[in-house]
């Protein structure tokens, strides 16, 4: 059996079609379930699908079909955003580790990652409503989807103004409420604390990016406030320095917003370019400081690096170079203090690439040459 969680997926799910609402009493033979409830509503439709989640061949050509509409969504952010070479698109289906979350090991991050593929889209548009209800579907299915939140939160103000934002973020909320309502209604707090666990710890042994550290100073709470502190004051520096540059500054544009609530603060409408850029870069922060990441994880990001590495002024020979260490680094099975450090260093030298590259897409650097 190449499956990991499915059989734990199927038992859950069949907890929950009995009556079980109780979160606390929801579980399987690898643990309590840890996901919102939109986990539980993609696999109800998958045991449909697969004889009650006993045929896992039929489970596999959904998941591949999952995996080949992700990659269309993703070529079509890439062409919507532009400033990535067509070539480029050839090395989105080229991951062997990424062939085997989706196809052999049939991880929920992949409804996770297809669904907040399709918000970005969205958002690039400016369909920010649609965007909403598709990220906060992702968000449904699995926690990891907060990571675009700083970032989207920037867009939404310099395109929305504070009022619009404000109702945004609101009704992304209202798509969690709505989707644990069964829950919630009967154990809220069990829900919440099962489903939300920001404090959950993981397992040495599991971990992809840390192991160079050794255990003892992996499983420490004060690295785990370390990391979170990095994290913070990274998006502080992206937001302070680098996403309002073309609007005058940070000061600027809060100004505007915090004068004229109603009004949109952006001098110039939001390309796709800078909103693709800035979900991503976000995205990435999260990853590089994350406590621990799994093998799954990698799913969260891996066709993203593509544009990410154009998005950074590194020689093409620099970013190959990054693109393929991520790359090797998430095929090392077990995790060695060799593949964890080159899997950080690189994830490192690509958002350093990206603060001063081109943080805000290409179109507004070619816009503000343009000007001078």
């Amino acid at each position: 059996d190449t499956e990991i969680d499915w059989e734990t997926y199927v038992i859950q799910l069949e907890l929950y079609l009995k009556g079980e609402r109780d979160y606390a009493l929801i579980t399987g033979p690898t643990g309590p379930i840890v996901y919102p409830a939109g986990h539980l509503y993609v696999h109800q439709l998958l045991y449909a699908l697969t004889d009650s989640g006993s045929n896992i061949w039929k489970g596999q050509q959904v998941y591949g079909a999952l995996y080949l509409a992700t990659l269309a969504v993703t070529a079509a952010i890439y062409k919507q955003a532009g400033s990535v070479p067509n070539w480029a698109l050839l090395l989105l289906p080229l991951s062997k580790r990424l062939h085997s979350i989706y196809v052999l090991r049939l991880f929920n991050d992949c409804w996770a990652v297809f669904a907040a593929q399709a918000a970005v889209f969205a958002f690039a548009r400016g369909a920010d409503a649609v965007g909403v209800l598709l990220l906060g579907a992702a968000l449904s299915v699995k926690m990891c989807v907060l990571l675009y939140v700083p970032g989207l939160l920037v867009v939404l103000f310099k395109r929305r103004g504070l009022a619009a934002t404000a109702l945004h973020v609101l009704a992304l909320g209202a798509t969690q409420l709505l989707a644990g309502l069964p829950f919630l209604r009967e154990y809220p707090r069990a829900y919440l604390k099962y489903s939300y666990e920001l404090s959950r710890a993981f397992l040495f042994k599991w971990t992809v990016n840390w192991r160079f550290l050794g255990e003892e100073l992996f499983l420490s709470s004060a690295w785990a406030r370390g990391l979170l502190a990095a994290h913070v004051a990274t998006l502080a520096l992206f937001a302070l320095f680098r996403w309002c540059r073309s609007d005058g500054g940070v000061w600027t544009v809060l100004d505007k917003g915090l004068r004229q609530p109603l009004r949109a603060p952006a001098v110039a409408p939001l390309s796709a370019d800078y909103v693709t850029t800035v979900l991503y870069t976000s995205n990435l922060v999260g990853i590089l400081f994350a406590r621990s990441l799994h093998y799954q994880f990698y799913s969260w990001y891996a066709m993203q690096i593509p544009f990410l590495a154009f998005r950074t002024k590194y020689p093409i020979g620099v970013r190959l170079v990054i693109m393929a260490a991520i790359e090797y680094a998430w095929n090392v099975y077990p995790s060695t203090n060799l593949s964890s450090s080159v899997l950080v260093t690189a994830n490192a030298a690509l958002l350093v690439g990206i603060y001063f590259g081109y943080p805000e897409g290409k179109a507004v650097y070619r816009r503000s040459t343009k000007t001078d």
